[in-house]
C-alpha cells in the first residue's frame, strides 16, 4: 500500500513546506508546523466548482467618483451585543466569536438568532457540536419556547452550503467552524487546512448572496482563537467573549470590526433565562464601602466608546528583602515604572514595602490613563489615609513626572458627574473650558502636584 503523502502546515500564519522545520520560514515563528494529509484526490481545478463567485468583474472606477452609502444593520434585540457590532447585523458581514468552553457563546447566539427571527429576518442555526434536540432543549430553558429558528446538525461544508442556497436565510450561524470540513480535503476537522477551507466558502458565500454569517470558533488554552490566524483576516468582526465561569458577568469585546468601533465592550449578567444586557456596567466594578477606605480610587477609563468607572484597589504591607509587585487587570511592567516615578518625582519610597494593584470586577485595563489612579491608590494605602468620598481621577504619567492628558476627557467627567461623584483631579490640558455642575474638577501638570493635592483634601 502507497504511503499517503504528507505536508506540514504552519498554525500561525498557513504556510505550508513539505518537510518539518523547527521555525516556520514564512513567519519566522517556532513549533507552529503542524503534519497534514496532501490532498491526492485529483487536480485542484474543481475545487470551487458549483462555489458561487464573489461577484463579476467590474470596471476600475475612481475613488473620489464612488457614491458612500451607509451600511445598514439589523438590531438583534440584544443592545449590548448590538454595540459591540456598531449598531447590529450587516448584510453579508461575516462575524467571529470566541471564548473559553461554557462561557455563554452558544447561549447568546441562540438569543440573538431569537431577536432576529422575531424582526422578520430568516434565520438559520448550524450545530456541529450538539444534536437539534440539545438545542432545542437550550431555547426551552431560556424561554424561547415558540422560536423559529431553523436548525441543521451538519458538519459537512457541501451538504451546508446546498442547504443554505435552498433557504436563502438571511443570516446564518455556524456552531462551531472547526467542526466543519470539506470533501475536497483530506485532512480531519479542526485542523489548519480544514478551518481555513471551509472559512473561506462560507465567507464567499457571505460575500456572494448578502447572506449574513456567525463563525462560532474555539480558543487555545492561553485564550487565543484556535486554527490558523488567517481566520481573523477573513472576517469583518473578531469578538471575544470574556468573564471567569464562575462570576455572572461576562464581556464581549471587539478586537477587529470593519463596521464599527475596535475595543467596544459588552457587559452581560448569566441569568437563569440566559444572558441579560447591563445598562450600567460602573455598577460592576465599583466596590460598596459603607465609608471610603484607603488604597482605594475610581478611574474613569474608556472601552471603545463607552466610559467606564473602574475602582482600583492598591494594598502596600511591608515586605521582606525582595518586596513583590503583583498587579491584577493593569501591565505589572508599568507598575514598576509608575512606583519608580512616585519615588523620585513624589518623594513617596515603597522599595521595602510590597505592592499589590487590582482592577475591581475582573476588568483589564490597557490605557495608560489609568496610570494616575494607580498612583493615588497606593500612596493612599501607603499613609493609611482614604481619598475623599465621590473622588475620581484619570490621566497618564510620564518618566519625567509630567502628567499627560487622556483622549475624551470632557465624556469621562460628565459620566462622572452623571453618577455622582463630586471630586476629580485631571491633567490640566483635560480641564472642561465650562463648570461641570456638581463637581469640583482639579487639574494638575506633574505627579507631585497631584499627591500635594490629595494630602489637602484629606
Amino acid at each position: 500500500m502507497a504511503k499517503e503523502k504528507t505536508q506540514y502546515t504552519c498554525t500561525d500564519c498557513g504556510g505550508i513546506t513539505p518537510k518539518w522545520l523547527g521555525k516556520c520560514p514564512s513567519c519566522n515563528a517556532w513549533n507552529t508546523l503542524l503534519e497534514t494529509a496532501v490532498d491526492s484526490s485529483g487536480p485542484t481545478k474543481n475545487r470551487y466548482a458549483g462555489m458561487a463567485a464573489l461577484a463579476p468583474a467590474s470596471e476600475v472606477a475612481i475613488l473620489s467618483d464612488i457614491e458612500a452609502q451607509d451600511v445598514a444593520r439589523t438590531p438583534t434585540g440584544q443592545e449590548e451585543l448590538d454595540r459591540v457590532l456598531g449598531g447590529g447585523m450587516v448584510q453579508g458581514g461575516v462575524v467571529l466569536i470566541g471564548g473559553d468552553p461554557g462561557i455563554g457563546k452558544s447561549t447568546l447566539i441562540l438569543q440573538a438568532m431569537d431577536g432576529l427571527q422575531r424582526s422578520g429576518m430568516s434565520t438559520l442555526y448550524v450545530t456541529g457540536e450538539e444534536s437539534a434536540a440539545q438545542v432545542a432543549l437550550r431555547s426551552r430553558r431560556l424561554g424561547l419556547d415558540h422560536s423559529q429558528v431553523q436548525v441543521l446538525a451538519e458538519t459537512q461544508l457541501e451538504k451546508i452550503l446546498a442547504t443554505v442556497d435552498k433557504l436563502q436565510p438571511a443570516v446564518v450561524v455556524m456552531d462551531s467552524i472547526q467542526t466543519v470540513y470539506s470533501d475536497q480535503l483530506t485532512s480531519a476537522p479542526g485542523s489548519v487546512a480544514q478551518v481555513r477551507e471551509c472559512a473561506s466558502h462560507l465567507t464567499r458565500m457571505a460575500k456572494s448572496t448578502g447572506t449574513a454569517v456567525v463563525l462560532v470558533g474555539h480558543v487555545t488554552k492561553e485564550g487565543a482563537l484556535a486554527g490558523p490566524r488567517v481566520l481573523e483576516h477573513m472576517v469583518d468582526t473578531v469578538l471575544y467573549f470574556e468573564g471567569d465561569t464562575h462570576s455572572t458577568y461576562r464581556l464581549v469585546r471587539a478586537i477587529k470590526n470593519r463596521f464599527g468601533a475596535v475595543n467596544e465592550i459588552g457587559v452581560f449578567a448569566m441569568t437563569e433565562k440566559g444572558l441579560k444586557g447591563v445598562s450600567n456596567p460602573s455598577a460592576i466594578f465599583l466596590s460598596q464601602h459603607a465609608e471610603p477606605v484607603p488604597g482605594s480610587c475610581v478611574l474613569v477609563t474608556l472601552e471603545g466608546t463607552r466610559p467606564l468607572l473602574v475602582e482600583i484597589q492598591a494594598l502596600v504591607d511591608s515586605g521582606g528583602p525582595s518586596p513583590r509587585r503583583l498587579s491584577v487587570g493593569l501591565d505589572r511592567d508599568r507598575l514598576a515604572m509608575l512606583l519608580a516615578v512616585l519615588h523620585r518625582h513624589a518623594g513617596v519610597a515603597c522599595m521595602d514595602q510590597d505592592v499589590f494593584v487590582n482592577a475591581v470586577g475582573g476588568v483589564r485595563i490597557s490605557e495608560p490613563a489609568a496610570d494616575l489612579a494607580v498612583m493615588l491608590s497606593i500612596q493612599s494605602s501607603l499613609r493609611g489615609k482614604p481619598l475623599p468620598q465621590g473622588f475620581i481621577a484619570f490621566g497618564e504619567v510620564g518618566l519625567a513626572g509630567e502628567v499627560r492628558p487622556a483622549p475624551r476627557g470632557q465624556e469621562r467627567l460628565k459620566e462622572a458627574a452623571k453618577l455622582g461623584f463630586t471630586v476629580a483631579i485631571i491633567p490640566k490640558a483635560n480641564a472642561p473650558k465650562k463648570p461641570i455642575p456638581g463637581m469640583t474638577v482639579h487639574a494638575v501638570e506633574r505627579v507631585d502636584e497631584a499627591i500635594g493635592l490629595v494630602r489637602e483634601l484629606g
